[in-house]
Parts: structure tokens; sequence; C-alpha cells
């Protein structure tokens, strides 16, 4: 389709976006699936290496229309071990992968690539949460206002 608007023409170009703000329910679906079994291997792994005062859960798991990738989001506590986690994780991920196809196998016949992702959304609560309680008063702490302020 072509349009011209203020003597510019503009060319509609129909591009799905891999990740769309409204999931199918064969995205959700097997999201959900891929959710279960990858919590499953992650907390077996983790009672496996024998590490202790750690807990890696799967939040979200987001498929692509095309089935072909997953995004994989982590909550780690102790969030100050969110990094190292994660990146043992990725390094990790053909053997996660591999480990997981076998779990699905009868309910897949491709498992998605899997990118891992740490969800902050507990820190983003945390946020609002204390300028709500009024602890981060900037009226109160004019300190505040510079550690607001954007660069």
């Amino acid at each position: 389709m072509i349009f011209v608007i203020d003597n510019v023409l503009l060319l509609k170009l129909n591009i799905k976006s891999y990740f769309c703000s409204m999931e199918t329910n064969r995205q959700k679906k097997i999201g959900s699936v891929l959710q279960n079994d990858l919590v499953d291997i992650l907390q077996g792994e983790v009672r496996k290496n024998g590490l202790t005062n750690l807990i890696i859960s799967v939040s979200k798991v987001s498929v692509t229309t095309d089935l072909g990738v997953a995004r994989v989001y982590l909550s780690v506590f102790p969030q100050d071990r969110a990094k190292e986690i994660l990146e043992a994780v990725k390094s990790n991920a053909p053997l996660i992968k591999h480990d997981l196809s076998q779990r699905v196998k009868l309910q897949l016949r491709k498992v998605p690539n899997l990118s891992f992702y740490i969800d902050d959304s507990l820190d983003y609560i945390e946020k609002i949460d204390n300028a709500l309680k009024g602890e981060e008063n900037p009226i109160e702490n004019r300190d505040l206002l510079e550690k607001r302020r954007k660069s």
C-alpha cells in the first residue's frame, strides 16, 4: 500500500514482528510447557551441583510467532549473584536445550533456540513501593534530586 501524507510518499510494509504483544494460544501453551521443564532442569542442576543458598526460577517464557526462539526470563535469589548465574546458564545453553529436547520430544517437533534474560521486575516493584511509601522523597531529602536528574 502506498500513502501520501504532507507530500511525503509512504510505503506501508507488512512486516510481522517476531515478538507480538498478543501471544496466540499455541505460543502460550508451548511457553508454559517449556517453562515447567526448564524449572525442573535448572533446579535439578542446582541440587546436583550442591549449590546452597541459591534459588533460580523461570518467571516467564515467551515464544516467537514462528516458534524458533524462546525468551526465558530467570529470577535469581540472591540478586547479587544474578549476573554470574546468567552467564553460567548462557554458557550451558546447548546442554540445557538438549535436556529440554529429551523432555519435550513427544510434544514438539523442534525445540526453539533459548535466549536467557534476568527478570528484574521484582526490583522494579520494590523501587515503586519505596517511592510510594515516601522513603525516597525528594522534598525531604534534596540529595535525591541530583540522582534523578537525567544526564
